[in-house]
């Protein structure tokens, strides 16, 4: 590709809106043009980056016994209903109506779809086991778009959906999709790492995230490197030891003013936060039967809620912060609020277990200015349930062993879910057994977006300078710059630019009349693994400067050895990232709790 006739620019200055550096340096590359909030066009760099990428996806796909194929982006109203999701998710998910005001539902996934083909393809049990996956567009309607690629509406997402008759076939190919979605991050340059994870509106048995550690991450992950326990902070466990508070005291009003909250409460008292409890109010929304109501959680002082645990354990389908009114409606007085007294008619009171096993914790009086001490659970208040319900924290000992793990951020760029029958049992996708029996198919479900891979990709291998991408992604392996001048130098660098090509070396020639630091500064900008430069400098040196990105000083290689050299750089660069997949995690190599 000859830079003289390239679509796109490259930007001198840190766009305003990047908030990440994958999205300034995919913008400052010419990778990537934002059309409005979480809309993206791909520029032909990253187009031709995603294409490599959905490669490296496809072949690993293939290599599992995958059979790719293509879905409509718009689905019919229907079968999200028959599934309920239609009914489950909220504004996230695009709905229109065709001429004929038919409901129709963009693509946010494809479970739906796959399960209604089941009807026509699958019959028999004989037809079992099938993976079937594409690439596809998805839309999203997400309230928030974030950080370039990381946080869109509009996406590419390779999802594949494996169809078995029994349990032990879904694990099989689980386990399968594990070990591949390892091999597609190293074969991308991206260190993934898998935790366990909530199925979420997928729903399903267990669901692992693979997830990309970096601080610019919306996922807080909880992490022991002793034990290898990893999990999405949602539903992450760890090992609870109660204090010992020491036998059960006498019930105790005290005066405490101006202590709004834990900190303040146990400055005042002289005691540790460890020694309080916290309530934590929400409304939940139990559907249309019992309406909303007011979800009293209890935690430890010095801990948090997690929202995740306290919606599953309370039977709430959604949850949201409670109002101040709401709270004093049930007969609690925000600040200095108690498990005791609240009209249970009004609330779902759901206790941390750490509490319960607690003694003699300090909780509110529902009397501003008054705290009651020695509180203890079973003898001066109930709940309506005890379950854990408090979120981990970083130094939190790990469920397994008691291992300190380490609280960190990430993106998640796949994911993987054991549905089961969520979706073949409420679409009717059934296959018959020897005897003629009918079984619903159970399915998986896993995903990998495109776009958010690339920009990854980008986030891990850049530097101040702009990309340094791997030769896997890179949209070209070399950058050729030419600084010739001279009629016969240019026809060099042309006959060099050639003879790559026949060669296969893919090239960005930048045949443009510019000076040459703007043309340095474009390649660092575009990152190509590789930089050839053909002066008159180089060519009385003996031949062209050769090198990685931003290798000082580059080598000087013989013109009529440039090709030779390039292949094997380019073939070793290759060999490298094949030989590093032998090295990666699998599901038979993994710590059992991972």
């Amino acid at each position: 590709m000859r830079l003289s006739s390239f679509f796109g620019q490259t930007l001198r200055e840190v766009p305003a809106e990047a908030d990440t550096v994958s999205h300034a340096m995919l913008l400052r590359a010419g990778y990537i043009r934002q059309l409005a909030a979480g809309l993206f066009s791909y520029l032909p760099p990253a187009w031709r980056s995603m294409r490599k990428i959905e490669q490296i996806l496809r072949e690993e796909m293939d290599a599992i016994g995958g059979q790719e194929m293509c879905m409509p982006v718009v689905h019919p109203a229907e079968l999200w209903q028959q599934s309920g999701r239609w009914y489950e998710i909220g504004d996230p998910m695009a709905r229109l109506k065709d001429r004929r005001g038919r409901d129709l539902v963009l693509a946010m996934t494809h479970e739906e779809v796959v399960a209604s083909l089941c009807h026509t393809e699958i019959r028999s049990y004989r037809h079992l086991p099938q993976m079937v996956y594409h690439m596809q567009t998805k839309f999203r309607d997400e309230p928030r778009a974030r950080g370039g690629l990381i946080r869109v509406r509009e996406f590419v997402m390779k999802d594949s959906y494996s169809l078995d008759r029994d349990y032990a076939g879904l694990q099989a190919q689980y386990e399968r999709h594990y070990d591949a979605y390892y091999r597609i991050g190293a074969r991308c340059g991206v260190p993934l790492v898998a935790v366990q994870s909530d199925p979420g509106m997928m729903g399903g048995k267990m669901a692992h995230e693979f997830m990309y550690v970096s601080p610019i991450g919306e996922d807080a992950l909880a992490i022991c490197e002793e034990t290898g326990y990893a999990s999405n902070l949602e539903i992450a466990e760890f090992r609870k030891v109660p204090d010992d508070n020491g036998p059960p005291a006498r019930l105790e009003k005290v005066y405490t003013p101006n202590t709004h909250t834990i900190e303040a409460l146990a400055a005042f008292l002289g005691i540790s936060m460890r020694q309080t409890g916290k309530m934590v109010f929400f409304v939940g929304d139990f559907g249309p039967e019992t309406g909303e109501k007011l979800v009293v959680s209890v935690v430890r002082g010095d801990m948090e809620v997690n929202e995740v645990q306290l919606r599953y354990q309370s039977g709430a389908r959604t949850l949201r912060s409670a109002e101040a009114d709401e709270i004093a409606a049930a007969g609690a007085v925000p600040g200095y609020a108690s498990p005791r007294g609240l009209d249970r008619s009004k609330t779902v009171i759901v206790v941390d277990d750490l509490v319960a096993a607690s003694t003699n914790l300090v909780v509110g009086a529902n009397e501003a200015g008054y705290h009651l001490r020695g509180a203890n659970y079973g003898r001066d208040y109930e709940a309506d349930l005890v379950a854990p319900i408090a979120a981990a924290y970083d130094g939190a000992p790990d469920p397994v062993a008691g291992a300190p793990m380490t609280l960190a951020r990430g993106v998640e760029v796949g994911n993987i879910f054991q549905l089961g029958t969520r979706y073949s049992g409420s679409l009717g996708a059934t296959f018959t057994d020897e005897k003629g029996a009918e079984h619903p198919i159970i399915m998986g479900s896993y995903g990998i977006g495109v776009g958010r891979m690339l920009a990854c990709v980008a986030e891990e291998h850049s530097d101040k300078h702009g990309l340094d991408l791997p030769v896997s992604v890179a949209p070209w392996h070399v950058g050729l710059v030419s600084l010739a001048r001279s009629g016969a130098s240019k026809a060099k660098a042309e006959g060099l630019y050639q003879a790559l090509l026949k060669a296969g070396v893919e090239v960005l020639y930048d045949d443009r009349a510019v000076s040459p630091g703007v043309k340095f500064a474009d390649a660092d900008l575009r990152g190509m693994p590789w930089r050839i430069t053909i002066s008159e400098r180089s060519l009385k040196k003996g031949g062209v400067e050769f090198g990685r990105r931003r290798e000082r000083p580059a080598r000087i290689i013989a013109l009529e050895n440039v090709t030779e050299v390039a292949t094997e750089a380019i073939a070793k660069a290759f060999k490298a990232i094949d030989r590093s997949l032998e090295s990666l995690p699998t599901w038979a190599t993994r710590k059992p709790h991972g």
